[in-house]
């Protein structure tokens, strides 16, 4: 895991003024079904926030970026589970690993509407409920909204440890 996380960091701290963008790729990509569940994302937050309680990297935008990028990729994934429906048990990857969706609808029926939010913390189905929830037919506002108070919520309590460690 250091093995990427440690070049995106050393580049961050050469580049800080593209913290910003990168914060949000980041955040965006951990968001996405599939790429999601390979993105470090949580390390990564960590990382980024203790870069920022360092002083390195500027502390609100870096906040605003990494929840606008929740935001994003949890919609992203969502759409693609509302345009393709049911059709996406035949594309790769749930095609040829169908537990993958399955746990997502497990989650998605046991929790209804909050495992939109609940899933944003939950790091197994956090990329996979968003898409889940689309396929099942949730309604956009209501995806929405459970998505951008979970963002709000998340962005900070996955930087916070990195932020104190940064600040000490």
């Amino acid at each position: 895991m250091s093995d990427i996380v440690s070049p995106i960091l050393q580049w961050l701290n050469a580049n800080p003024h593209l913290s910003g963008l990168a914060t949000f790729v980041i955040s965006a990509g951990e968001s996405v079904a599939v790429i999601g569940t390979l993105v470090p994302g949580s390390i990564m937050m960590t990382a980024i926030g203790a870069l920022a309680g360092a002083g390195v990297i500027p502390f609100w935008p870096t906040i605003i970026w990494a929840i606008l990028g929740a935001i994003v990729g949890d919609q992203i994934s969502y759409w693609i589970g509302h345009y393709f429906k049911d059709r996406l048990r035949k594309i790769w990857p749930f095609r040829t690993h169908p537990t993958l969706l399955r746990s997502g609808e497990l989650f998605f029926y046991k929790y209804g509407a909050m495992s939109v939010f609940v899933g944003r913390f939950v790091g197994p189905v956090r990329a996979l409920v968003p898409v889940v929830a689309g396929m099942l037919g949730m309604r956009p506002l209501m995806f929405t909204i459970a998505n951008v108070t979970s963002a709000i919520g998340w962005a900070p309590a996955y930087m916070l440890p990195g932020l104190l460690l940064g600040a000490a």
